[in-house]
């Protein structure tokens, strides 16, 4: 044993029986025996269920009555496998790889157009300003009839958009008409690379406040946060910021670190992981030093801030060093790796979870415990709910995402301007709108008059079909079947013709009852069609009543109040 093994025999000690050491050289390999007997198991039942899928997928092919498409057949089965463990483990097969590109990186090959199937037909719902469909005249409205000589009259809706799409510098012809016109137009557009800006909009607001919009954490965006920090503080000065990440679903985790870094003070840990392999297990800290680590600041968040959002928001508010400001957010506090596949394909896939800095994890629905009958995800059960405490001893809460400091309930959307919205009315008479005037003025100070608020109810009321329906009519539909099916009432009498009158729409009774909610949704698609996205944030500013709480809280100083915790008797 001293011969092959001299400091193994020196480290079991002199003297000692040869019996004794032996036991102790025997056990780790005992213990590495028995830690890979599961490793093996598992490896087997891996290779088993492979062959059977094998199996299965070559009898299919053969035997099975029509025809398949093996590449079609095993993307169907692919996608129910990943389907089966979360929304975010997610097959790309190489036809959608770009789309991968552009989550993370926020650029693509195209045109900058968006394309939706409205009222059955291919039409443009956004131009983004400078690229080439917005050089070339296109406008929100116009209608795209076909791409490279194919017409898209029997082309899959979804495939619309990746036809635009192609390698910078590279031609695409497309065949269009304006809103409102039957000429059909022919133009070559030059692809360019589209670059959608992480940081839409900042600017000071009210007295001193700086305000910065977040859309998105792709590769840069802290790099635009940082640019629009310091021109905020530099070319302009501001007393205090809100950082808006409301409708933000998230991105990259690196990303989020590095804005917080902006606030805080470097050597801080931001967020952590924990995955089922070790190299998960990671703390992740502030590197840098922060160019911002004293201004009052407030984050506003919304049921659709997820993610990166999350972990910005949340670890500034376990530090005391924002006021989160809004609506419960999502509550995903799960981490996803791309990992490269044969053939070009790509598989982005759930590796870890990650914790704010007090050691909370937000996520709200639990993937891998019990599920539903339907094979939904339950919420993590209010038992489970587990307190932690800021840097200042404020309570928060695990596993339902971020809770606001300061909670402000979601406005009231009416099933009148959910269904304008869904059958396209108020798009289609913006688009009539613009058709007609000019200008607007500057898009802060725009206002429909009452003659346009009528135009627009005249406009409704000249649609064939109903355009909105409220759930209490559907309901009543349901009954009156069930009962006259039943034979369990006379479903002609005069008690149910007049509470079906109640709820038969009445344009408008219905339109004047909602018109402040209808009319602000207005007036944003008609300054989407001069000013675009800057416009319509710019004409939101005075009426956003989270912002406007914000800050008053800052200048108030009762941000500061509530960040300071509770009183230590």
């Amino acid at each position: 044993m001293k011969k092959f093994f001299p400091e193994i025999s020196k480290r079991l000690g002199k003297g000692q029986p040869s019996h004794r050491r032996w036991k102790w050289v025997l056990f780790p390999v005992v213990f590495l025996m028995l830690a890979a007997a599961p490793l093996r198991e598992n490896y087997f039942e891996m290779s088993k269920q492979l062959e059977i899928m094998t199996a299965l997928f070559r009898e299919l092919n053969i035997y099975y009555v029509d025809e398949l498409q093996p590449g079609k057949l095993m993307e169907s089965g692919i996608d129910a496998m990943v389907q089966s463990l979360d929304p975010y483990t997610v097959y790309y097969p190489e036809s959608r790889v770009e789309d991968l590109r552009f989550m993370t990186t926020g650029e693509y090959g195209g045109v900058g157009a968006s394309i939706q199937f409205l009222n059955g037909q291919h039409t443009m719902v956004d131009i983004l300003p400078g690229f080439p469909a917005d050089k070339e005249g296109l406008k929100i409205g116009d209608v795209l009839l076909s791409v490279d000589g194919k017409s898209l009259a029997d082309v899959d809706v979804d495939l619309v958009p990746e036809m635009l799409q192609g390698t910078s510098g590279s031609e695409v012809v497309i065949l269009f008409k304006h809103f409102g016109s039957e000429e059909a137009l022919e133009i070559a557009l030059i692809r360019e690379k589209i670059k959608l800006p992480a940081v839409p909009f900042r600017s000071v607001v009210q007295d001193s406040t700086g305000y910065i919009v977040l859309s998105q954490f792709t590769r840069g965006s802290s790099f635009e946060v940082r640019q629009a920090l310091r021109y905020l503080q530099d070319s302009v000065g501001i007393n205090q910021l809100v950082l808006d990440l409301r409708g933000n679903g998230g991105g990259l985790l690196q990303e989020s670190i590095s804005i917080v870094n902006l606030f805080v003070e470097k050597g801080q840990e931001v967020v952590s992981t924990r995955g089922k392999n070790e190299e998960w297990l990671k703390s992740y800290t502030t590197r840098g030093e922060p160019i911002a680590p004293d201004i009052p600041l407030a984050i506003l968040i919304d049921g659709q801030s997820a993610s990166a959002s999350e972990i910005v928001a949340g670890t500034l508010q376990d530090l005391d060093r924002a006021l989160v400001v809004g609506q419960e957010s999502f509550g995903k506090g799960l981490v996803q790796q791309t990992k490269q596949l044969a053939y070009g394909t790509r598989l982005k896939v759930t590796v870890a979870k990650y914790y704010t800095a007090s050691g909370r994890c937000i996520q709200r629905l639990d993937y891998g415990g019990d599920r539903a009958q339907d094979g939904a995800a339950l919420a993590v059960s209010d038992s489970a709910i587990q307190v932690f405490y800021t840097t200042n001893g404020r309570p928060v809460v695990d596993g339902k995402g971020i809770q606001p400091d300061v909670l402000i309930d979601t406005p009231y959307s009416s099933y009148v301007l959910n269904g304008l919205y869904l059958n396209g009315v108020l798009f289609d008479f913006a688009n009539q709108w613009f058709s007609e005037h000019d200008s607007i003025g500057p898009a802060s100070g725009f206002t429909l008059s009452d003659s346009d608020w009528n135009a627009f109810v005249t406009f409704t009321e000249g649609k064939d079909d109903a355009v909105y329906e409220s759930s209490s009519s559907m309901i009543w539909e349901e009954l009156l079947e069930a009962a006259a099916f039943e034979q369990y009432i006379d479903t002609e009498g005069e008690a149910f013709d007049a509470f079906s009158k109640v709820l038969a729409p009445d344009t408008q009774r219905d339109l004047n009852q909602f018109r402040k909610e209808i009319q602000m949704a207005l007036e944003q698609e008609i300054i989407l069609r001069y000013y675009l996205q800057d416009g319509v944030i710019e004409w939101r500013i005075p009426q956003d009543s989270v912002l406007q709480k914000s800050i008053d809280l800052l200048l108030t100083g009762e941000a500061r109040q509530l960040l300071l915790g509770p009183v230590n008797p």
